[in-house]
């Protein structure tokens, strides 16, 4: 069983995101604290294969988070994006998608409406999603 390490491309933005993460969607955040991590660390790596390069020795993975639907459809899927050094036996932890509204959420308190979260800066669309998919789906 190998050990390997969790480091980050950019260690301050992914806290901030890990943080925007466990504060708007804490499922999210506990399937990956409580799941993932450790069987990164024991050397397994879940999610696609994204792109590799046999020369560095590098393979990087995009793994999707559990979230709520609604979230999804207006925001996007939660996604983790790392890369495994095989030689050094390290995950770099780059980033976590939606970045912008986990950002946004980071910086300032964000609203909800209908019970999903919706940006400040990009409120009346957010809002007309959700409208729209409530009548798609005849809520």
């Amino acid at each position: 069983m190998k050990n390997f390490v969790l480091d980050y491309v950019n260690e301050n933005e992914f806290r901030k995101l890990e943080r925007s993460l466990k504060k708007y969607n804490m499922r999210a955040f506990k399937k990956l604290s409580f799941d993932y991590y450790p069987k990164m660390r024991d050397g397994e790596f879940p999610g696609e294969v994204i792109s590799q390069n046999k020369k560095a020795g590098t393979i990087t993975y995009e793994l999707e988070l559990p979230s709520d639907e609604m979230f999804a459809q207006v925001h996007g899927k939660v996604k983790l994006i790392y890369t495994v050094y095989k030689k050094e036996e390290t995950v770099m932890l780059k980033e976590i998608l939606p970045k912008d509204i986990l950002l946004e959420g980071h910086r300032s308190e964000l609203g909800t409406y209908k019970g999903i979260m919706i940006s400040k800066s990009n409120a009346s669309k957010d809002r007309f999603k959700i409208d729209l998919l409530n009548m798609l789906q005849g809520k």
